[in-house]
């Protein structure tokens, strides 16, 4: 069986905010494939992160690497499910969320580590799934996420880019 491969989102299918991700990570051609990629990466990052790295803010009122990984696993499910919503064609208009209430709300340093990472993982790996089950023609389905315009590829690409973007961070602000 031969994999589709959807192509690149075009500006139109993906809001100015999310242009940042998008353009993070419009150089995969196989978004499915790198998505299983970056969980690797991720994972050889994370994994075996020290304790007292797992807490560590690099400012006051940021956020620490544990509250980091619960954000970018909330995200990733919030994407996949619009994801999901579209590709089925469900036109209903999908709301924001403000991950500056989600992280406290979500007590992620409460948590075990090896946790939130499995957690992670298998978020990440039902994305995988879902994104290689998607029929062809739905990759290219839009609907209204936080008022704007999402294709389902771009909501790949978002996915990709949303986690480069905070690996970034980690490497560049908590991990030197």
């Amino acid at each position: 069986m031969t994999t589709f491969i959807p192509g690149t989102p075009l500006p139109g299918e993906y809001s100015a905010f999310a242009a940042g991700y998008v353009g993070k990570a419009q150089s995969y051609a196989d978004p499915v494939q790198k998505l299983s990629d970056q969980l690797n990466e991720v994972l050889d990052l994370l994994r075996d992160l020290p304790a007292d790295k797992q807490l560590h803010r690099y400012g006051t009122g940021k956020w620490s690497v544990m509250e980091v990984l619960g954000h970018i696993t909330d995200a990733e499910r919030i994407f996949a499910y619009r994801a999901l919503r579209v590709a089925r064609n469900d036109q209903t208009p999908l709301p924001g969320f403000d991950e500056n209430s989600y992280v406290p709300a979500a007590e992620a340093e409460r948590c075990d580590w090896a946790e939130l990472i499995e957690e992670f993982e298998h978020v990440r790996r039902a994305s995988v799934l879902m994104f290689k089950h998607i029929p062809d023609a739905a990759w290219s389905h839009t609907g209204i996420a936080s008022g704007a315009a999402v294709s389902v590829r771009a909501l790949a690409y978002i996915m990709i880019g949303h986690v480069i973007h905070h690996v970034e961070i980690l490497r560049d602000r908590y991990l030197i």
